[in-house]
């Protein structure tokens, strides 16, 4: 087993990879920018080294700078978290040449599934429905719009690098795709370093819902069921729950969409712990959209109903172990739900609203679940996403689950800042949330109303 990990990441995920790891007596090193020096996850942390400066270009994206801490503080393996370098295969490989373990499947795969354009490709060959669109990057603007002009509209520009809703845009005309073109390729490379995009057609009212997969060095696949993440603005997540309700409607939907994420894994030959991600036409038609080749933000709402901790497992599958269970061991207990909590503004097209926070106090109680990365009186500054916490409920029921989780929204104090708060406290008492009528485009008609 490992004796020291280095965090290549930030806020809340870097906290919650360094719980694990005192869990199981790993030392944990923090790599943190000047705007994070007194940020929580780095108090956390046995050891903490300066990358440089707020933007992430000019520190947690620095390769160089994180290879030159992983030499000096020691460390024998390396969690990305997720964003930033996470799914860079170039970065993994500058890792591995270093002799560090990097906490995630190889390079191979991750150019393989990571990329979502060639990921598709690789669906199509493992008989794993796809939506319709481009085979291979889209190079600029008018290559897009040829494509478009035989393909047709609406169509959704991807950053094949991207994940988080980061990178995507919606065109319904030439004059948008364009713009959406140029829009997508610069968010790719600030956000991931590559600039790569391809189209593909948008699925009206399509529900976006994922499998939780892992796979290990000795050939073994499994994965830990399905999360509803179609409450979203800007194509990114904002309120997760597992099991959905929807799939309850068609018959062995469930099953397929799993027996699907499952081939996916084994015939890619992945290791370690990934996401993948499909739409869901009203009709009950699914089709792959991208592998995520990381742990994901939701997956604390996997872990609750299922009662594992994903991250221990990601550590010890890096480690050369095997998987713990098997698929029949992997039993799912009630229900759960993940509201992220975002200093934004929902009444104004959730505008991000960085500032100070003042008052500060986290909910408690049966079924709730915090992870969070930040404090009193600290500073959310520009440069990075605005989520500052994410809240976790677990019921018997989704009824329990939600009231558990209106409960704890109402005692969650965040003084000094607008945040989104209000926003899930209605979301949770809408009638079509409460009968499961929603879809990736429901949340944000809600707040044109």
């Amino acid at each position: 087993m490992f004796k020291k990990i280095l965090i290549a990441n930030r806020g809340e995920i870097a906290r919650r990879v360094i719980r694990t790891c005192k869990k199981m007596g790993i030392a944990s090193v923090a790599v943190y920018s000047e705007a994070d020096k007194d940020a929580p996850f780095v108090r956390d942390a046995d050891e903490g080294f300066l990358l440089g400066p707020p933007p992430v270009g000019e520190s947690y994206l620095k390769q160089d700078r994180i290879l030159d801490i992983l030499k000096e503080s020691g460390a024998d393996a390396l969690h990305p978290g997720y964003g930033l370098l996470s799914e860079n295969a170039e970065f993994v490989n500058k890792v591995t040449n270093a002799g560090v373990t990097f906490i995630g499947p190889t390079p191979e795969v991750m150019n393989k599934m990571g990329d979502k354009s060639a990921a598709r490709s690789f669906a199509l060959s493992a008989d794993v429905p796809v939506v319709p669109g481009s085979e291979g990057e889209i190079a600029d603007e008018d290559a897009a719009v040829a494509f478009a002009e035989n393909f047709g509209y609406p169509i959704l520009v991807k950053a094949a690098a991207g994940g988080g809703g980061i990178g995507m845009k919606v065109a319904t005309k030439e004059k948008k795709l364009r713009k959406a073109v140029t829009e997508c390729q610069r968010r790719g490379q600030s956000a991931f370093g590559d600039p790569t995009i391809y189209l593909e057609r948008y699925v009206e009212n399509p529900r976006h819902i994922e499998i939780q997969v892992f796979g290990d060095s000795q050939g073994n696949a499994v994965h830990l069921f399905e999360r509803e993440c179609s409450v979203q603005r800007r194509h990114q997540k904002v309120i997760e729950e597992t099991p959905s309700i929807f799939l309850n409607r068609f018959e062995d939907l469930r099953e397929r969409m799993c027996a699907a994420a499952v081939r996916l894994v084994k015939q890619s030959n992945y290791t370690n712990a990934g996401t993948v991600e499909f739409i869901v036409s009203p009709e009950g038609e699914f089709y792959f959209i991208e592998m995520n080749t990381r742990l994901q933000v939701e997956h604390a709402i996997s872990e609750e109903t299922t009662g594992f901790d994903l991250v221990e497992w990601q550590i010890r599958i890096a480690a050369g172990e095997p998987l713990p269970v098997s698929q029949e061991e992997i039993q799912f207990k009630g229900h759960a739900i993940e509201c992220r909590i975002y200093c934004e503004d929902p009444e104004h097209h959730f505008f991000p609203k960085p500032g100070t926070i003042g008052a500060y106090s986290e909910p408690q109680g049966e079924g709730i679940r915090v992870d969070s990365g930040v404090r009193e009186n600290f500073e959310v500054v520009s440069y990075y996403d605005p989520m500052i916490a994410k809240v976790i409920s677990q019921g018997d029921t989704r009824d329990q689950a939600i009231d558990r989780m209106l409960g704890a929204l109402a005692d969650f104090t965040i003084e000094g800042l607008t945040n989104n708060i209000s926003m899930h406290q209605r979301v949770l008492q809408e009638e079509d949330f409460l009968n499961g009528n929603y879809d990736t485009g429901w949340l944000e008609a809600l707040y044109k109303k």
